[in-house]
């Protein structure tokens, strides 16, 4: 039976925790904060039983039962065949770990990130192992959004990334290459310029953060939750994604030739913003919001599983 060890257990870590005691995983787990780690075996159960009642796990108790906490570092990665690093978004901390897990952990144990934005040469550049580390960022929480962008530095073997892929897509998630680093992987990048868009757009009163949201989740989000943009626009014209081109460059070129510009993150904006919104950040009501979120996403989840695929796609 395999075995990943999960360095650091908060919420992505924890839902890594889930996906690989799910497909019947050993799971070691380790944290610098004991709190952290006597409270993670307990949340994972809960996490797990919470898949099962949408028909998501057939056996939580028995996957729960695969997840241990560790007493060191050492000890978790003693047996990994991958290692899942989830500490904070700091290159300098990332660079210290990396260096004492290619210290610790077996030669052929895979080192992967699940970093949001920092390309893995920042900090595996001058590790003996460096050939076995890659970036696998993760969509927050991974045990319910199952894709995973897998980015290596330079010098990580392809033999890695392939490898990883394999290891990713067993487990019941979908692995996607990015084949050049690029801070921010490719779904930030994405993510970010239509943040920045939905930022002056609001900013600039065109319409209220609660209209602008319903047109992602009730318009733009529908399409995207079973096609990407490129399966959309195909279908968005008679002739498919070159007749598409055709008749909207000519937008999408002024559009491109005025893009957001960065002081929509500035204070005014965002102001403005929090302003329309009307919601304090209160703990109770965010921790309320994100419970409802992984219920809905287990049902979609759920759904999307049953639903047969495109018959027309190879």
């Amino acid at each position: 039976m395999s075995t990943v060890a999960i360095i650091g257990t908060g919420l992505i870590g924890r839902s890594w925790a889930i996906v690989f005691a799910a497909a019947g995983w050993q799971v070691r787990l380790t944290d610098a904060s004991a709190a952290a780690l006597d409270a993670a075996p307990g949340l994972i159960a809960e996490g797990l039983v919470d898949l099962a009642s949408h028909g998501l796990v057939d056996d939580p108790a028995g996957a729960a039962a695969r997840v241990r906490a560790a007493e060191s570092m050492a000890e978790a990665v003693a047996e990994a065949e991958l290692v899942q690093e989830n500490l904070p978004e700091d290159v300098g901390i990332k660079r210290a770990a990396f260096a004492e897990l290619d210290r610790l952990a077996p030669r052929d144990a895979i080192l992967a990130s699940s970093t949001s934005a920092i390309v893995a040469s920042r900090f595996t550049e001058g590790l003996a192992g460096r050939d076995r580390c890659l970036v696998a960022h993760p969509v927050n929480p991974p045990h319910l959004v199952p894709v995973v962008e897998l980015c290596g530095a330079p010098w990580t073997a392809p033999e890695t990334i392939e490898r990883a892929r394999r290891i990713y897509s067993a487990v019941g998630q979908e692995p996607v290459t990015v084949h050049s680093e690029v801070e921010g992987f490719v779904l930030n990048r994405l993510q970010g310029a239509l943040l920045a868009e939905a930022f002056r757009l609001v900013g600039d009163g065109v319409i209220s953060p609660q209209d602008l949201d319903k047109t992602i989740k009730d318009g733009l989000g529908l399409r995207w939750s079973f096609l990407g943009p490129f399966g959309t626009i195909e279908l968005n014209a008679p002739g498919g994604i070159p007749d598409y081109c055709a008749r909207y460059t000519g937008f999408y070129r002024r559009l491109a030739a005025d893009p957001a510009k960065p002081e929509v993150w500035d204070g005014p904006t965002v102001a403005r913003l929090l302003a329309g919104w009307g919601e304090a950040p209160d703990a109770a009501r965010l921790a309320a919001r994100s419970a409802w979120r992984d219920r809905r996403l287990a049902a979609l989840k759920a759904h999307k599983a049953a639903q047969p695929e495109d018959p027309t796609v190879s």
